[in-house]
């Protein structure tokens, strides 16, 4: 009987379930929708209250190196969500984190980094040749309008030279009639 009234109230409880879905977006698209693209680094990453101190954001500063679209001037302040606040932490699944001294490329829109991680761009020295890399877009179709399968682990995904990281960007604006 115990058992049957401990079943009955797990069952009649509701209980929230929320998930962060991202879904994959295309290269092509990424550029496209960015209203500014800059590459920089980052000089200021720090958490504050949002919403009534329900939330927490990092509010993150780039100093401009430059622009491959639209232009905000030298530095950039940008709002990504979770973050740290002493003993508080705020953990959104999918978003980039950044610290002080990072080298990015970001695809940015509205000062918020579009598809969260996925328009965050790390910019590493190769470890042969010290030349800054970029590692390749997770999706960039060779044939505008058919889809490609993200596999995980994928040779072809492999580090590119931020020049041509910053030729294939030249590129799709090129195609995007810009």
């Amino acid at each position: 009987m115990r058992r049957a009234l401990l079943w009955a109230v797990f069952v009649s409880v509701p209980i929230v379930v929320r998930a962060t879905v991202l879904v994959p977006i295309e290269f092509r698209e990424l550029v496209a929708v960015a209203t500014v693209i800059v590459h920089g680094r980052v000089t200021d990453a720090h958490a504050e209250w949002t919403d009534g101190r329900r939330s927490v954001e990092t509010l993150v500063t780039v100093t401009a190196s430059d622009y491959l679209k639209g232009d905000l001037g030298s530095t950039v302040t940008i709002h990504v969500p979770g973050g740290q606040l002493g003993r508080y932490r705020t953990v959104f699944v999918g978003a980039p984190e950044f610290r002080v001294g990072d080298e990015v490329v970001l695809f940015l829109r509205a000062n918020r980094v579009i598809g969260l991680s996925q328009g965050a761009f790390r910019v590493v020295a190769d470890p042969q040749s010290g030349r800054p890399t970029v590692v390749s877009p997770i999706v960039m179709s060779l044939d505008p309008g058919t889809a490609e399968a993200v596999v995980r682990g994928d040779a072809r995904r492999k580090p590119v030279a931020l020049d041509q990281f910053r030729d294939l960007v030249r590129q799709v604006l090129g195609g995007a009639g810009q």
